[in-house]
């Protein structure tokens, strides 16, 4: 990463100020501006998420709003209602109260002496949710917005739910926002009110793990938030960022293929990440593409942004399977539009065990159609890593012989020649149960010289929801279905020699919650395939413009004063028949210097199960955060358990506050604990 310290404007910076609500309420905004913005207005762009602009994401804002507003552009990082330093509770995200307040917040940039009127939206995950979402709602001064690691369905694309199957990241995200939604505002910003508005949103945030689990099919809980129910209503230009290790880049496609507005979509190799920031790499100089995009919408410059194609994707190289990569070496390719007509459908039969391709002539393998059964172990998915990589931990799958022994998998011959595939591949699959509900795993993998098994890509169907997630309905044991799995969207390069094989289980766990009974699914081969979207080399590929390296402002000044513990463990008590996934997300502790608080972080997961009950599954997560100056400080602490039963499922939970005052006997402020049952809607 280079550090930019001189910029072609000089800027300052505004530690607070609040914005005035239509009800009242004051959200807290840290805002960087030319020095002579006042005399000559500039446009605005506003960056609104949860995650507290005074510590939590105060280093990454350093990187990226000092930047921008040293390119001539007045920048806002907004904490929501009952975040940070604002007002308010928050009680769930993305609901209309959030989107009200950010149209006063854009409404309130666009009048400031120091804005021209144009405003611009960007964000990473949650950010990059509500700039779609405030896109689609057209407030007057939102001129273009820039989305990353983000989706236009909030269902299908959001931590929560794959394929109408529960994800174990959605017990993930709930935990995240426990620990967040109950920190206290920081004194120095909002007074002797801090006390008042922390113990506000200690008794008043609630469970957000519950309102989730509560809404276990595709219904207007989603609906209403995903700008994919009427795309028309997205009237300004588009750029979608996405990472192939990412969980949310399906909806990069969506997004350039079905909005009617100027539009550019980058997917790298990256994580949840930034692209600056990418990991695996290149992280790519993503901070200039985002002043060229800025300046051509928001300045009326010509940057020559709109010359380049509409989509452009990095087609990675076969790798070995590892947990984590530095790198991804690969190449850039793009498309002027999505669906691109130069990408051609390749479809391979399920046959015996091999993948014929489909059209090459009489079965090579001389084996007849038959009906293959499959009851997998729980043990397959112990190396699936995350649904989304935050490259903080090694969250990446391992080697697919690991969990191959658990499934059936079908694997073509060796590959005459390269084979490079870019889009969304899709299996139609002709399969039975002998249970009313039942899921799949499919996974795609690169099986090298070697025979390593890499991971290109899966994806998941509860079959409950195979004619969509709306209004799922019960197998009838015994009954063929035709089905279509999705697989996530890539772009891979499998090189001449290697073979491709298609897996497939009856359980992912902890990916996604197994189902309420261990059912056994029949395949019958012959009538189900895999499709893959084939793209040909071409040579203008190589004549696409150079990113540049990586840029940013400054980095945050921080002194390391505890430092932090990272693994990913997989263990099995022979004795006991308990296999357990323990993940370590602790960041330690530092202290920020230009604030003098001292920040601790820490998260950790245990995901375990017994034998193959898929009723022992349980997920499990603590959480540590404190905040702290000499005269000052909180802590809380969270732990949430989910577990289920055949129907239902079950989460105790406690929260624990702590005032860090020495003059207090017992610091303990506030305790609260959790008891819920929630029944299992055909999951």
């Amino acid at each position: 990463m280079k550090t930019i310290t001189e910029f072609p404007q000089e800027t300052r910076v505004i530690e607070n100020v609040f914005i005035p609500m239509r009800d009242g309420a004051r959200l807290a905004a840290r805002i960087w501006m030319p020095v002579d913005a006042e005399q000559k207005p500039v446009p605005a762009i506003l960056e609104y998420i949860p995650y507290r602009k005074r510590d939590s994401s105060r280093g990454r804002d350093e990187l990226n709003h000092p930047y921008m507003a040293g390119h001539g552009y007045v920048c806002a990082r907004v904490d929501l209602r009952g975040s940070g330093d604002s007002d308010g509770v928050m009680v769930d995200e993305y609901r209309a109260q959030e989107h009200e307040d950010a149209e006063d917040v854009i409404a309130w940039l666009a009048e400031q002496p120091w804005c021209d009127g144009k405003v611009g939206m960007m964000g990473i995950s949650w950010g990059g949710f509500n700039s779609l979402q405030l896109a689609a709602r057209q407030p007057p001064a939102l001129k273009a917005i820039i989305s990353a690691s983000a989706t236009d369905d909030i269902y299908v694309d959001n931590m929560h739910y794959m394929g109408g199957c529960l994800l174990g990241d959605n017990l993930s995200e709930a935990t995240v926002m426990f620990a967040f939604n109950s920190l206290p505002p920081d004194p120095q910003i909002v007074g002797e009110r801090w006390r008042d508005m922390w113990h506000e949103r200690l008794a008043g945030s609630g469970l957000w793990l519950e309102t989730w689990l509560e809404h276990q099919r595709r219904d207007d809980y989603w609906k209403t938030a995903s700008v994919c129910e009427d795309y028309s209503q997205v009237q300004c230009p588009v750029m979608a960022v996405g990472g192939w290790a990412d969980g949310y880049t399906n909806a990069v496609f969506r997004l350039m293929e079905n909005l009617d507005v100027p539009r550019k979509g980058l997917i790298g190799p990256w994580g949840h990440k930034y692209p600056h920031l990418g990991v695996p790499g290149p992280a790519i100089g993503f901070l200039q593409e985002v002043v060229r995009w800025w300046d051509h919408w928001l300045k009326d410059r010509d940057t020559g942004v709109m010359d380049e194609p509409m989509l452009r994707a990095w087609m990675q190289d076969s790798v070995s399977p590892a947990s984590s990569y530095e790198d991804r070496p690969g190449r850039w390719v793009a498309e002027d539009q999505w669906p691109a007509p130069g990408i051609e459908d390749r479809e391979f039969t399920l046959r015996g065990h091999h993948l014929e391709e489909t059209g090459s002539g009489t079965d090579q393998h001389g084996e007849s159609d038959a009906e293959i059964s499959m009851k997998s172990p729980l043990s397959v998915g112990m190396f699936a890593g995350k649904w989304a990589s935050y490259a903080a931990v090694p969250d990446l799958p391992f080697d697919q012989r690991e969990e191959d022994g658990g499934a059936i998998f079908f694997e073509s011959r060796p590959l005459t020649e390269d084979l490079e595939i870019f889009g969304l591949p899709e299996c139609h699959l002709e399969v039975s149960a002998d249970r009313p509900v039942a899921m799949l795993a499919v996974r795609l993998s690169d099986v090298n010289l070697d025979g390593e098994a890499t991971r290109v890509t899966y994806g998941l169907l509860n079959l409950t929801h195979r004619d969509g997630s709306e209004d799922p309905s019960p197998l009838e044991p015994g009954k063929k279905y035709r089905v279509t799995v999705p697989l996530n969207g890539i772009a891979q390069s499998f090189p001449a020699g290697h073979r491709l094989r298609l897996s497939i289980s009856t359980s992912y766990w902890p990916l996604a919650w197994p189902s309420p009974e261990a059912a056994t699914v029949s395949l019958t081969t012959g009538v189900s395939s895999l499709t893959v979207p084939q793209r040909a080399r071409r040579p203008e590929d190589s004549r696409l413009r150079e990113f540049g390296e990586p840029e940013a402002a400054a980095p945050l000044e921080i002194t390391q004063t505890q430092p932090g513990r990272h693994h990913w463990r997989v263990t099995r008590d022979l004795a006991t028949n308990v296999s357990s996934l323990e993940i370590a997300n602790d960041q330690g502790a530092f202290r920020i210097e230009d604030t003098g608080s001292h920040i601790r972080r820490g998260t950790e997961e245990w995901y375990s199960f017994r034998w193959n009950d898929v009723n022992s599954v349980r997920g499990e997560t603590r959480t540590v955060r404190r905040v702290e100056r000499q005269d000052w400080g909180a802590e809380v602490t969270t732990s949430t358990v989910l577990t289920s039963t055949p129907t239902e499922f079950i989460i105790d939970a406690e929260l624990d506050a702590y005032e860090l005052d020495p003059q207090r006997g017992d610091p303990r402020v506030y305790s609260q604990s959790w008891h819920r049952r929630i029944p299992r809607d055909l999951v």
